[in-house]
């Protein structure tokens, strides 16, 4: 997508987003006030309704004081016919007097102990009815008997009468009726006179306000149903859905005083009924009724004289929501056309706008295809215009650099041929491993050598490395890893064949920029060809030290034997055997003895077998062995040996044979006596053994001299027990120098390996440099 299309839907959705959001805002605003507007409408409605109820109850108050005024007279006259004493009344007379008076029924009513009842009635279904259930009614015929003003509210209260209000017929509901009740004392009981409608609606039309409620409906068709509520029968347990109630049938005990309940919930009605009152402010719900979303609004009525109620007013939701429907669509309409307005607005700033940005992305494609001139046009000094200095300024730098890397690739790609040329042209050979195990590259010599091709190794890793070795091979690995700097190593490897080579590999760890290793280069050289020639070099050297020893054993035997020679001519001549001629004959075949001894020592080949040693502890037992020899010539030892193993791969009675030279010769070097000091210590992995006198020590010109055969400062010695001692240390890879200044005594240094992991080409090397 292009940054003109971009730009123009960016514009296109903020626009949007702006529309989107006023538009709701409107809705919202509009569903608000038009439901604000129809909760006052329907409150207004209520309170005519209220008002109309008021006026209504006035004009049916005057209504009923003037019929209890006609019934207090109708009852006075009906005294003046009657008897005092009710048991002479008969209900026929009560018949003839009710219908020459004008009213529908005369009764007569008498106080038992706990009760008062109609004892005689011109209406059969009156007589025997009970008061006592009647409420108020009840109160104000006690009253009555007792010769009291009658203090009950409802109804009208004259003097000796009191009549109440029009109400249903306790034995014919179907009828309303107003009753009138007289007594006066003078007789046995009360005189009630009273009128009866020819129907129910008779009275509807005198007290109740569904004419109101009709034309309320008329002029606000949204008004579904207003509802007049009793709050205190409302929602009792014997009410049904419809509001009708069987148990609470009297006008001012009906829950529904006026109006329908077709839309009527009556648990939640009853809740906001009883809310509203508490308040005493309207309250509206936004519910479900009949299928239909509806707005109904409670309004508390309270009004002097007349006990509180609530005005239920259902609004079908359905107006709002048409008014609502048709602002929205008028709303989008005029949305959508500006919508086409600000997006062809907006592709047309978004084209301007981007112009320059078409120009230096071409030129980036230029740049990116290697083509660098010529530079952009720069017209503007805003921000494309900086960009477009600073992208001229770019290719300037990229051009540059791009033919400085031109000519550095040429040179790399120059020395990389001759590193290649090298590396497949050496005789070593070189193999990459990663720090999983995997051989990534070889050279020629690799293959070669193991007789494994690059081929072969890059579709399954050989096995280089014998089992003996692989220990010794992890521990070369982990340390490299660590940074320790390993010097060749020489072992054995596996070929292909599965035959053992002898070589020696140099290892080294490749690192990435942040110091971890990321692979090891390995560098094998064949050293079978150099073992032989060496062993070649060993024995030429044996040759030619035989010779020497030959040329000097026979110089040193020469001698011995002339004497020999010259006592055994004079004994024969003298034929006499001489005791001390005889005695150095003896001493002469001694020293020939001995020297043939060393002889033999340096000329036969010796069977080794190294074993793990604890080099302190061969020192102990040569220190026990001369320990009696040195008391005799009051020299003592002195042991100064480190408190951790000193361990050494080594053939124990040889070691026992250099210690024992060493520490003889320290003994003949001191006949007064004195102290001989031997220290044993480990430094960086090599097993340090000083062996020091107190003896003249040897002079300073013939320290260089010391080892060879035959060349010794002794009276009676040989020369032969320090070239030896020599040759037992270099055998295992050691070294032995000797230090000295004349009168200051003699040092004695041997050096040997601590004992690591003894490989089998290690052992093979050290046989065959005791052969």
């Amino acid at each position: 997508m292009s940054i003109k299309t971009k730009l123009s839907a960016i514009i296109f959705g903020s626009v949007l987003l702006i529309l989107a959001l006023n538009l709701t805002l409107n809705l919202h605003a509009a569903r608000s006030n038009l439901r604000n507007e129809s909760v006052k409408n329907m409150k207004m409605a209520a309170r005519q309704i209220a008002v109309s109820v008021e006026q209504s109850s006035y004009s049916s108050n005057y209504v009923q004081h003037q019929i209890a005024q006609n019934l207090r007279l109708t009852a006075i006259l009906a005294s003046k016919e009657l008897d005092p004493d009710i048991k002479n009344v008969k209900d026929a007379q009560l018949v003839a007097l009710a219908h020459k008076l004008g009213v529908s029924n005369i009764s007569l009513l008498v106080k038992t102990e706990d009760d008062v009842i109609v004892a005689r009635s011109s209406d059969p279904g009156e007589i025997g009815l009970s008061t006592k259930g009647m409420g108020y009614w009840y109160v104000a015929f006690l009253e009555l008997f007792a010769g009291q003003e009658v203090s009950v509210e409802q109804g009208q209260s004259f003097e000796h009468f009191w009549s109440g209000p029009f109400e249903y017929s306790t034995s014919n509901p179907k009828f309303i009726e107003k009753w009138g009740y007289y007594y006066d004392q003078k007789s046995n009981y009360i005189i009630d006179p009273y009128i009866r409608s020819t129907a129910v609606s008779d009275y509807v039309k005198i007290m109740n306000p569904d004419e109101i409620v009709r034309q309320s409906k008329e002029v606000n068709p949204g008004i579904l149903e207003i509802t007049g509520i009793n709050p205190k029968t409302f929602g009792v347990s014997t009410m049904l859905p419809d509001g009708s109630d069987p148990t609470n049938q009297k006008l001012r005990s009906r829950a529904i005083k006026y109006g329908t309940y077709i839309y009527g919930n009556v648990e939640e009605d009853k809740t906001a009924v009883m809310e509203a009152l508490s308040g005493g402010i309207p309250l509206t719900l936004d519910t479900q009724a009949l299928g239909k979303r509806v707005l109904k609004t409670f309004i508390p009525i309270t009004q002097p004289g007349v006990e509180d109620y609530v005005i239920s007013v259902v609004m079908d939701y359905s107006v709002i929501s048409s008014v609502i429907k048709e602002q929205l669509i008028n709303n989008v309409t005029t949305s959508i056309i500006l919508l086409l307005v600000f997006f062809a607005a907006s592709y047309i700033l978004a084209g301007l706008v981007t112009r320059p940005i078409q120009h230096i992305l071409a030129k980036v494609n230029d740049v990116a295809r290697g083509k660098f001139e010529p530079p952009l046009k720069v017209d503007s000094r805003d921000e494309l215009g900086q960009l477009a200095h600073r992208i001229n300024a770019m290719t300037s730098h990229l051009l540059q650099h791009t033919n400085r890397l031109g000519q550095t690739l040429e040179e790399n790609r120059a020395v990389k041929e001759r590193l290649e040329s090298v590396i497949n042209g050496t005789s070593d050979a070189i193999h990459t491993m990663d720090m999983d195990g995997r051989i990534i590259s070889t050279n020629r010599a690799f293959e070669e050598l193991y007789g494994w091709s690059a081929d072969d190794v890059s579709d399954k890793t050989p096995y280089l490395v014998p089992a003996t070795a692989q220990k010794q091979e992890e521990t070369r690995l982990r340390e490299l890893k660590n940074g320790v700097v390993l010097p060749p190593l020489e072992t054995i490897r596996l070929k292909r064949d599965g035959s053992l080579v002898e070589v020696s590999v140099s290892s080294s760890v490749i690192r990435d920029e942040e110091g971890n290793p990321q692979s090891f280069v390995h560098v094998s050289r064949d050293m079978t060809e150099r073992n032989r020639m060496e062993e070649l070099l060993r024995r030429s050297e044996k040759l030619t030290t035989v010779g020497q020893l030959a040329a000097g054993v026979a110089h040193e035997i020469r001698n011995p034997l002339t004497t020999l020679r010259g006592f055994l001519q004079l004994q024969q001549e003298k034929k006499i055997l001489v005791p001390l001629h005889i005695e150095l004959m003896l001493s002469e075949l001694e020293r020939i003895n001995m020297i043939v001894s060393e002889f033999l020592i340096l000329a036969k080949p010796q069977a080794v077998h190294f074993q793990l040693r604890d080099v302190r502890l061969i020192l102990g037992d040569v220190i026990s062995l001369l320990d009696s020899q040195a008391h005799l010539f009051g020299i003592e030892f002195e042991a100064r040996f480190s408190q951790q193993p000193a361990t050494v791969h080594c053939e124990e009675n040889q070691l026992k044979q250099v210690f024992i030279n060493i520490v003889k010769n320290a003994i003949e070097a001191m006949p007064d006596g004195g102290t001989i000091i031997l220290e044993q210590q480990i430094i960086d992995g090599t097993v340090v053994i000083v062996i020091s006198d107190e003896g003249e020590g040897v002079p300073e010109e013939m320290l260089p001299k010391l080892g060879e055969p035959f060349f010794t400062n002794k009276e009676t010695g040989t020369g032969l027990g320090l070239m030896v001692s020599q040759r037992i240390i270099q055998s295992h890879k050691g070294s032995l120098e000797i230090h000295s200044e004349y009168g200051s005594g003699a040092q004695v240094t041997i050096k040997l390996p601590e004992a690591g992991e003894h490989t089998p080409g290690q052992a093979m090397n050290e046989e065959r440099s005791e052969d």
